[in-house]
């Protein structure tokens, strides 16, 4: 059954279902709802904790051996599903219909997936998910340009802070839409404001005592196809202990909007209508940049690149082997549009 976001924190201090579905676009908002599941399954008992990443080539095969087998220590656990591409094929449908069918005891199951359309709806297995009586489906609504000033309203709130609407309107247009900016830039407004009323004049500190490189600037740089810049401030940002985790998640957004509209285009959209449809939408004064960066690459290129940043994500978390910051310098480079060696 579905779950708005905002009842989920109320729903989690109860009884936990068996399983659990965060759907859409919106890293920060995904990730805030998944931390919360983890985070009440934790307090609940739930100890133990096996990730699947259901890429290219996922052994489905797992998830039946999963859901069959019996915990190690007869503890608790939970199983975290991802599909970041939304389509898990016949031999995913059937597995996830097989353990949906029988969801095993004392097992949670967290299925992370993007925004799925119309037809992906209908499937059976996405059906199963969404209306299943042992699910609870949480669908994350992205936060459009007219309701993002209310949003960050209520975030600052939430941090105990007030801010004039000239303020607000400030790191709106700072952030372009970008939620995980805006929460970063409340972060800094935190250690700045004091408990203070925040105005124009405390946001543009903020923004002031920005750090030299930021992610940001670095996404410009790659769109823009300045490679060597960008690698540049990929080591200016590790130098000022920037976390490896905040620039994949940055980078992986970029590509997969670079991978639908560029998909989109190909499939005769005008570029125009696909920027606008994009969620987020790729706001007018970076459409250029966009528009450059989508010469450089087919769509088929940009979801191999999306791929090699959600490879980086898993070797940040220790769950691949591989340096994530040599792996991020070879992903800038590729999205910058050079040409790189195999194996260099």
């Amino acid at each position: 059954m579905k779950l708005a976001p905002a009842q989920l924190g109320k729903h989690l201090q109860g009884t936990l279902a068996p399983v659990y579905v965060v759907c859409g676009d919106e890293a920060l908002l995904c990730q805030e709802a998944t931390d919360a599941i983890r985070s009440a399954s934790r307090a609940q008992g739930f100890t133990e904790r096996e990730v699947f990443h259901a890429e290219a080539n996922f052994d489905w095969g797992m998830l039946y051996e999963a859901g069959a087998s019996m915990s190690l220590f007869a503890e608790k656990r939970v199983i975290e599903l991802r599909i970041p591409n939304g389509k898990p094929g016949d031999k995913g449908a059937a597995a996830i219909l097989e353990y949906l069918s029988r969801p095993p005891e004392d097992t949670l199951l967290l299925v992370s997936l993007p925004k799925l359309d119309g037809s992906a709806q209908k499937t059976k297995w996405a059906k199963a998910l969404i209306d299943g009586p042992h699910c609870q489906f949480v669908q994350i609504w992205p936060v459009d340009a007219n309701a993002l000033p209310q949003w960050i309203r209520q975030r600052l709130a939430q941090a105990g802070m007030n801010a004039s609407a000239e303020a607000i309107d400030l790191i709106a247009a700072r952030v372009e839409g970008n939620l995980l900016a805006a929460a970063q830039e409340i972060e800094k407004l935190k250690l700045l404001a004091d408990g203070q009323q925040i105005d124009a004049g405390t946001v543009q500190a903020a923004v002031a005592d920005s750090a030299r490189y930021d992610v940001f600037g670095l996404i410009d740089a790659i769109l823009n196809g300045e490679a060597a810049h960008a690698l540049r401030m990929l080591d200016g940002l590790r130098g000022e202990g920037q976390e490896s985790l905040f620039i994949v998640v940055m980078l992986a957004r970029e590509l997969r909007q670079l991978a639908n509209i560029s998909y989109q285009y190909s499939q005769g959209v005008p570029l125009d209508k696909a920027f606008a449809s994009a969620r987020p939408p790729v706001w007018d004064k970076r459409r250029p940049l966009v528009s450059k960066a989508l010469q450089r690459h087919t769509p088929a290129r940009w979801n191999t690149l999306l791929m090699d940043a959600q490879q980086i994500d898993a070797q940040v978390k220790g769950q691949a082997a591989g340096d994530p910051w040599a792996s991020l310098s070879r992903l800038v480079l590729m999205m910058a549009g050079q040409r790189l060696k195999l194996g260099a």
